[in-house]
């Protein structure tokens, strides 16, 4: 192999002379591309990062970053022979995950932790680590891939198993981080991971995937949130659409937007979580169709499309967006307004919770480019059926706010 060519990572040089850092979690999944590009040579070490008081979770399955996870990390690095070392991270993760996690939900927002570990911990620390280490790259096992663009840059594009994709949770990549990280799993499907992993003989082949809010050893948030943020758990009002009490809650961090069950109020038709007011402590409730929001406006927006982000937008830029990890992308419009942006929903959508990412595509499916996101700062709709509790919320459609 000559100089300029390129290795299986896309990197110059061959994989013997190429050091990769695998962030390990103890997992199928990143033990899978450990032992992958071990077995293609690489100079690899493994990091497991411990993200939080493990002490509650070493025996709880589907913990992550903890207890067993790291055990089993360690296992895999002995098994397919690479050194690894376990980095103290919890007072970081604690700081950037959980306290605002709490003060997200304290707030009436539905956070993604995820999101939050993945941009501020692992890709900004972790991957500082990794460059001192004299890595090449840091290698993950997220089900999402990296393209070479003509121009050198990389895209993020979503993974070709489509019920594992997990772009959504990494739309806040930035396009440095983008050119150091690797993701050699982003066109495999998660049977093909497993047998991978048995074929290399490691334990954690049939492992059960980790949970999302892994730092919940109890699985219960509530008690993380009411020990950091009280005044979350403190009693109000459920109200309907125009203001009137139907009911006691024992504090809105027990309430998301969209939620139907667990209302604790006897009404003749079904009713939804419309609103969380966090300030007054009300949780506005509603029929169905009172979720269906057309507009939305973000914050913190990150672009790695290609091009400046306004200059891209321009006067509106067609896209899909993905407003939950669970749905489906939809067709939308991008627009500057008022130094910030917006995107409106050509056909609207349910359920729409301020602290949710709203991530951007360029396509509807299959192995869509992932043009960035942010994070929804509020949501409105288009028609008037918010009555009342929710009167400051609904703005004209956004076409005719651009005309005015």
């Amino acid at each position: 192999m000559t100089g300029n060519m390129r290795n299986s990572l896309d990197i110059e040089g061959r994989p013997e002379d190429t050091r990769v850092v695998v962030a390990m979690s103890g997992g199928v999944d990143s033990s899978a591309t450990a032992a992958l590009l071990k077995s293609e040579g690489y100079d690899v070490v493994g990091i497991t990062l411990q993200l939080y008081d493990h002490g509650a979770a070493t025996h709880r399955k589907g913990a992550c970053c903890a207890g067993q996870d790291i055990h089993d990390a360690r296992n895999v690095a002995e098994r397919i022979g690479i050194p690894h070392y376990v980095l103290d991270y919890e007072s970081r993760f604690r700081e950037s995950v959980i306290d605002n996690f709490a003060a997200s939900y304290a707030s009436g927002e539905t956070p993604v932790p995820c999101i939050e570990c993945n941009r501020s911990v692992k890709f900004r620390d972790l991957l500082k680590t990794a460059r001192e280490l004299g890595a090449s790259a840091l290698a993950t096992g997220h089900y999402v891939a990296s393209r070479r663009m003509d121009d050198g840059s990389r895209a993020l594009v979503c993974a070709a198993d489509a019920d594992r994709d997990q772009s959504y949770f990494l739309f806040a990549t930035t396009r440095e981080q983008l050119d150091y990280l690797r993701f050699p799993l982003g066109d495999m499907t998660k049977p093909q991971t497993r047998e991978l992993a048995r074929r290399f003989g490691l334990e954690v082949a049939d492992k059960q995937d980790s949970q999302d809010i892994c730092f919940v050893p109890t699985g219960r948030y509530t008690d993380i949130i009411g020990r950091l943020r009280p005044n979350a758990i403190e009693p109000g009002d459920i109200v309907d659409l125009d203001g009137h009490v139907i009911g006691r809650h024992q504090g809105i961090i027990h309430f998301t937007v969209g939620q139907r069950k667990g209302l604790g109020i006897a009404s003749g038709a079904p009713l939804y979580v419309v609103k969380l007011d966090a300030a007054s402590r009300r949780v506005v409730v509603g029929p169905r169709e009172a979720l269906r929001m057309d507009r939305i406006v973000l914050r913190d927006v990150n672009w790695i499309g290609a091009g400046a982000l306004d200059r891209a937008v321009g006067s509106g830029l067609e896209i899909f967006v993905r407003v939950r990890s669970t749905r489906a992308p939809q067709p939308a419009w991008l627009r500057a307004v008022d130094g910030g942006y917006e995107v409106e929903l050509i056909a609207g959508e349910e359920g729409v919770s301020p602290g949710q990412a709203c991530v951007f595509y360029d396509a509807p499916s299959g192995q869509a480019r992932v043009l960035g996101g942010g994070f929804i700062q509020r949501a409105t709709a288009k028609h008037g059926i918010a009555r009342g509790a929710l009167r400051e919320t609904i703005a004209p459609p956004l076409a005719e706010a651009i005309r005015g």
